[in-house]
């Protein structure tokens, strides 16, 4: 069984850019303000969604395994 990611949008960060929508349909929606929010609190693990969070261009999308909490996106240093 492969991971699940627990997927949160800082909408106080998020510009409503579109780009995660772009790149993971499935994975996120618009609201009527233009803000970004996950379709799901946890996702299946897949690179639609860890490149949304990569080419966000404010960095509002983090990304942490679903068991343990380690994050995945953005990377510890």
């Amino acid at each position: 069984m492969g991971d699940r990611w627990r997927v949160e949008v800082d909408r106080g960060v998020c510009i409503g850019s579109g780009m995660c929508v772009g790149h993971a349909p499935d994975g996120f929606r618009l609201d009527a303000a233009r803000q970004s929010h996950p379709r799901a609190e946890a996702a299946d693990a897949s690179e639609e969604i860890l490149a949304a969070a990569e080419n966000c261009p404010v960095e509002a999308i983090t990304l942490t395994l679903l068991t343990g909490g380690e994050p995945v996106f953005p990377p510890e240093d």
